[in-house]
């Protein structure tokens, strides 16, 4: 059994939360539940960085207390747990958490051999909250830069230049994909630049965490959310020890946008501070909407904020035809399409490697084709042949045509989660349900039952354990629905059939669209996969 400490990004709470971020929680979730299913003990944990001038602006936009704005929208955050059946172990807010504050001042203080104050001339992007060396639009926002000039604290990043690219090549920091390891070690073998970790009170607006020492400054807000992986376990007291330095691995997953954050800056200052790095950092893409990346700007207000819903024209549920929507509210998602059919389209249509677009056709005729009429429809049909032809109890015997399909599922899903594969894992999943369907379809139950044949028993046997068998598979995946088709399949009486996936099909040359969509974007099934159902039939 291996101890795991697995950590979300802690993100702004300027507005209220997008698709975006629900992706990071449910590929994180599913690494908890996977790992715990494993027999590993871990902690999962997440939260919110309240501590951002983008906050403090967005207050201002809105003419509230800057401390009324973030603890209305971290508690819209907070309140993703419900809707997406997120099962993390603490939640904690950089703002209100009596955990917080001492633990940054602490680790500011184990950090002082490496930190220094001078004078600085520089242009800063306030949406990345971060200084870049031309005078270009930032890459991320598309936004002009603000030249800002002030004295700041400076942490000697440089100092840890080799030390970093040698952990990160020798795969003891280990960065997935393999994409983003090699962009991270280019940007590291450039050269690295002392970077400034204080604002002046006047630039902060007076909010943060002041720098121990000279309250004239505010530590620096990415320093201060980085400082959450180590202060939720209680680093100020001294506690941290049992789950950071004693953790087998400790993993955090990003979005590529802050890798360089995570894989460059948080390490050294770990290693100032005497503390070891991260063992496994995990990135993921972006999701887009028309190709534009989900941001929080459109939750914040304007046309269609309210739900933030796309219907299946592509159109903001609560805004005109042709509304430009920069992002989808999570929790308006679930309601309107359940939290299987949100799960399901972010675990198996988001590449390892890409931005995937957006729109709830997509997720419909993911949901539709994949779930409501392959998955629902094999248990349903199971359920209740067993029901019609054995009076519900379920026999013992079995036939072995499924077996090797079910144990190479496993083996591939294990193995696509370790390399960060959520599109490959579902896919090993799904290729049961597929093939448990093209079971029924050869051996036909009806017709053995018409004939009174003692295969019957078999076949029948063989479909209710591999129902079975998939409810097990999908628990990391699918909680909600994994618990319903074991809830159906247990026990040696069946429960009376009851349809698992409502569909929500679109009508007429919508589907026709959706379906000739899905059809090009289905990702091929892993190869050995592949032998598994060629080798059932």
């Amino acid at each position: 059994m291996s101890r795991i400490l697995l950590t979300t990004t802690i993100p702004y709470v300027n507005a209220r939360p997008h698709l975006g971020f629900a992706l990071e929680l449910v590929q994180a979730d599913v690494l908890a539940r996977h790992h715990r299913l494993l027999g590993d003990e871990v902690r999962f944990q997440t939260g919110t960085d309240d501590n951002s001038l983008k906050n403090v602006r967005a207050a201002e936009a809105e003419g509230i207390a800057v401390r009324d704005l973030v603890d209305r929208n971290a508690a819209e955050f907070a309140r993703l747990a419900g809707p997406l059946s997120l099962s993390y172990d603490d939640f904690i807010r950089t703002s209100a958490d009596p955990r917080h504050r001492p633990g940054v001042e602490r680790f500011w203080r184990a950090c002082s051999a490496d930190l220094y104050r001078r004078h600085y001339e520089g242009l800063y992007c306030v949406g990345c909250e971060q200084f870049y060396p031309s005078d270009e639009q930032c890459p991320e926002h598309d936004a002009p830069l603000q030249r800002v000039s002030e004295e700041n604290w400076f942490f000697r990043l440089s100092r840890y230049r080799d030390e970093l690219y040698g952990l990160i090549d020798s795969g003891r920091i280990r960065v997935e994909p393999a994409e983003r390891r090699n962009e991270i070690l280019a940007f590291i073998a450039a050269g690295l630049s002392d970077f400034s970790v204080s604002r002046s009170q006047a630039r902060a607006r007076g909010w943060g965490i002041p720098v121990p020492g000279d309250p004239g400054q505010v530590i620096y807000v990415w320093w201060d959310a980085l400082g959450n992986y180590l202060t939720a376990l209680d680093y100020a007291k001294g506690e941290h020890d049992d789950w950071w330095s004693g953790a087998d691995r400790r993993i955090h997953v990003l979005g590529k946008g802050v890798l360089r954050f995570h894989a460059v800056y948080w390490p050294a200052m770990l290693l100032s501070a005497g503390e070891l790095p991260p063992t496994d950092i995990l990135v993921h893409d972006y999701l887009t909407v028309d190709g534009r990346k989900i941001s929080k700007s459109t939750l914040s207000g304007g046309v269609g904020a309210a739900t933030g819903v796309l219907d299946v024209s592509g159109r903001s549920g609560g805004g005109s035809a042709g509304t430009d929507l920069s992002a989808v509210d999570p929790i308006g998602l679930v309601e309107a399409y359940g939290v299987d059919a949100v799960r399901w389209w972010l675990l198996r249509e988001v590449p390892r490697v890409g931005d995937v677009d957006f729109t709830a056709r997509r997720l419909i005729a993911r949901h539709d084709g994949e779930l409501a009429d392959g998955l629902g429809n094999l248990v349903n049909r199971v359920v209740s042949m067993v029901h019609r032809y054995r009076d519900g109890i379920v026999p013992e015997e079995r036939e072995t045509a499924l077996d090797e399909v079910r144990g190479q599922a496993r083996g591939v899903m294990i193995e696509a989660l370790e390399a960060f594969d959520f599109r490959a894992a579902t896919a090993a999943v799904y290729a049961v349900a597929e093939e448990a369907n093209r079971y029924v379809n050869r051996t036909e139950p009806w017709r053995l039952a018409r004939e009174g044949s003692p295969r019957l028993d078999a076949v029948l046997g063989t479909l209710v354990a591999t129902c079975r068998e998939l409810a097990d598979l999908l628990a990391p995946f699918l909680p909600d629905a994994s618990a319903r088709i074991a809830g159906q399949c247990r026990g040696e009486r069946l429960a009376d059939p009851v349809p698992l996936f409502p569909h929500h099909r679109p009508r007429g040359p919508a589907l026709a669209r959706a379906e000739q969509r899905m059809t090009s974007s289905v990702p091929s099934p892993h190869p050995s996969i592949v032998t598994a159902r060629r080798a059932g039939g």
